[in-house]
This record gives C-alpha cells, structure tokens and sequence, in this order.
C-alpha cells in the first residue's frame, strides 16, 4: 500500500490528451494506435497517492489534473554525449575575434 503524498510535494502527473485515433490525418498510423499523453511537474495542492487522480499547480501557475506517476521526480534528460568538433569552436572564436580587434 502506498503512503500518502503531502501537498505541497514536487510531483509528475500523467493525463491522455487525444484518445487512439484521434490525432491529425497526416500522422502515421502506428502513432495514430496510441494516446498522446501529457507529463507534467509540479506541486500537489492536496494530498494523494501514486495511481490516484491529483491536481498540481505548475512553477508557471497552471492548475492541471491528472494521475499521479512519482513523488519528487528527477531529471533524466541531458544534453548528450559531447561532440568532439564542437569542443574548439570556443577557441576558434576568440582567435577570429582578437583578429578583427586588431584589424580596426
């Protein structure tokens, strides 16, 4: 049995916004079999339990509803793995930089 969450927690909430089949023509079909579903953080206004419908107010101030999916949810993006062509570019600014600096 899960325990009860407290208002005020950071949460993610769950919610389907189009049904299988109800999305626009021109997207493929194997997107079509499944429900486009909304993911959201933000804080409880009222205590609830995972699996339990529940309302949070967004860092933005909107109040959405939906199922609740985790209590105090970590970030899991990042920016990828680093891009070795990218890593000179820096230096390769400055240099042109201090070039027309000197060239003024």
């Amino acid at each position: 049995m899960s325990e009860r969450i407290p208002a005020a927690t950071l949460v993610e909430i769950r919610s389907v916004v189009l049904a299988p089949g109800m999305r626009a023509p021109a997207v493929p079909e194997d997107t079509q079999n499944v429900p486009l579903e909304m993911h959201v953080k933000g804080f409880l206004t009222h205590e609830a339990k995972v699996g339990e419908q529940a309302e949070v107010e967004t860092p933005a101030g909107r109040q959405l509803v939906g199922t609740l999916v985790d209590a105090a949810p970590a970030y899991t993006h990042t920016f990828g793995p680093r891009i070795a062509e990218l890593a000179q570019i820096g230096a390769e600014l400055r240099e042109i930089l201090h070039k027309r600096r000197g060239s003024t």
